[in-house]
Parts: structure tokens; C-alpha cells; sequence
């Protein structure tokens, strides 16, 4: 009997090893508790705001900067020169990116001597930094504005927002921001209507000449294209576009 009930037991062992269990999926699941200390709150506040500053950093790079009017300039150049993806969007983002580094290096080097290396060296509070860093970036915008004349711009969204002010200063970063971002556009656009002038006269040449000659046919785009390349590279073209980039943003 004893033997018939240790063969069952090993006979329910081998079942049970020959059939693989089923193990029950983790569980996920998220919590808000109280911090413990009144410091840990304030330091996930402070990362929750770097991690957002770093996911809007190409944003701010766009309106805060002399980026917009750069990028905007070599569209302009790559449709009137007609050459379509030629240069690639990749370059000329690359060299408006460096182009801007360059334009903006003092406001940088300013902003790091006077803000960023005293936070580091806990001479300054972070409020204290933000504060420079925003007062340095108004004076870059403010002096942009009032350069190309385009103060307008901020009284026009200040009056459309109910806000009143008196002088281009007083504007709040909601109405002194969008402000310079449409002066850089106009900018943009008078610059890209100079960049077009010489492009369409030899458009309107080679046209007249295929008119006269009875090819109607032939698309006047396809001679014209070579003429502009060399008429662009002859007159030296990428080093006096990007001298007048340089030389439309202040000092």
C-alpha cells in the first residue's frame, strides 16, 4: 500500500514538473505620495524645468536669436537661384546654426560671465541667473528692433493684447518676443527681394532670348539655371550674403 502511494506522489511530482506554471505578468503602478522633506519637492520641481527648457531649447534657439532672419535668407536664395534641394536642408541649417554662434557670441560670452559663472560659483541665486539671462536677451532683442525700426511691432501687439505701454521697454516678454520675431521676418523678406532681382533679370533675358529664337518649347528655367551659378559664383555670392547677414545684426 505504502508503495502504491509513493508511486501516486511521484507520479503527481512528474505532472506538475511536466507542465511549465503560468506566472502572473507584473503590475505597473503609479503613485503621489507626500515628500518627506519640503527640499524634495523643490528639487523635482527644479529638474521637471530643466527637462522642460531642454525639450524647448530649439524653440528658444529660433526666437530668441538671429537664427530665424539667417534661415530665412538661404530659402529665399535656394528659390531664386532655382537649384530646388540644392543646397540641402541639412547644410543650410548647419551654417545658419554656426552663423548664429557667431552673430550671438557676445550675448553668450555675456551671459556666461555674468550669469551662469556666478550660479556655478553660489555667488547668485537661480531666480538672480534667469533674471540676467532674460535682461541680457531683451537688450539684444530691444537694440534689434529699435535698429531696423521696428518698434511698431510692439506697440501693434500691445494694443491688440489691451496692454499699455509707453516705450518699447516696458513690453513683457509675451508681447517683446512674437514682436521680434516679425521684425526678423520682414527683415528676411526685404533682404530675400534683393537676393531676387539680379536672379529674375537673367530669367527674364534668357526667356526673351528663346522667345526670339522660336524655341517656346524648352522651359526658359532649364538654360537660365546655369547662367545664375555662374553669375553667383563670379560675383563671389556666398561671401556677400553671408557679410550682409553678418553685418544687418548690430554690434
Amino acid at each position: 500500500m505504502r508503495r502504491k502511494l509513493l508511486s501516486l506522489f511521484f507520479v503527481f511530482l512528474l505532472v506538475l514538473n511536466a507542465f511549465p506554471q503560468v506566472t502572473p505578468p507584473p503590475s505597473i503602478s503609479i503613485s503621489i505620495r507626500p515628500a518627506e522633506r519640503p527640499e524634495d519637492l523643490v528639487a523635482t520641481l527644479e529638474i521637471l524645468l530643466i527637462l522642460t527648457v531642454l525639450a524647448l531649447a530649439p524653440s528658444i534657439l529660433v526666437l530668441f536669436t538671429s537664427f530665424t532672419r539667417i534661415v530665412v535668407v538661404f530659402s529665399f536664395f535656394r528659390n531664386a537661384l532655382g537649384t530646388r534641394q540644392t543646397p540641402p536642408n541639412q547644410v543650410l541649417i548647419g551654417l545658419a546654426l554656426f552663423l548664429t554662434f557667431l552673430i550671438m557670441q557676445p550675448v553668450w560670452n555675456d551671459i556666461y560671465n555674468n550669469a551662469i559663472l556666478p550660479y556655478t560659483k553660489k555667488e547668485i541665486s537661480y531666480q538672480e541667473m534667469f533674471n540676467r539671462v532674460n535682461t541680457r536677451i531683451r537688450d539684444f532683442m530691444i537694440k534689434e528692433l529699435k535698429n531696423h525700426r521696428n518698434e511698431d511691432n510692439v506697440f501693434m501687439l500691445a494694443k491688440n493684447s489691451g496692454i499699455n505701454i509707453q516705450s518699447v521697454e516696458e513690453a513683457p516678454n509675451s508681447v517683446l518676443i512674437p514682436a521680434f520675431v516679425l521684425g526678423e521676418l520682414e527683415i528676411a523678406f526685404k533682404m530675400g527681394v534683393v537676393l531676387y532681382i539680379p536672379f529674375i533679370v537673367i530669367d527674364m533675358v534668357v526667356a526673351s532670348i528663346l522667345l526670339a529664337m522660336g524655341m517656346i518649347m524648352i522651359p526658359p528655367v532649364f538654360v537660365s539655371l546655369p547662367f545664375k551659378v555662374l553669375v553667383f559664383v563670379l560675383a563671389n555670392g556666398w561671401d556677400l550674403m553671408v557679410e550682409g547677414l553678418i553685418r544687418s545684426f548690430s554690434k
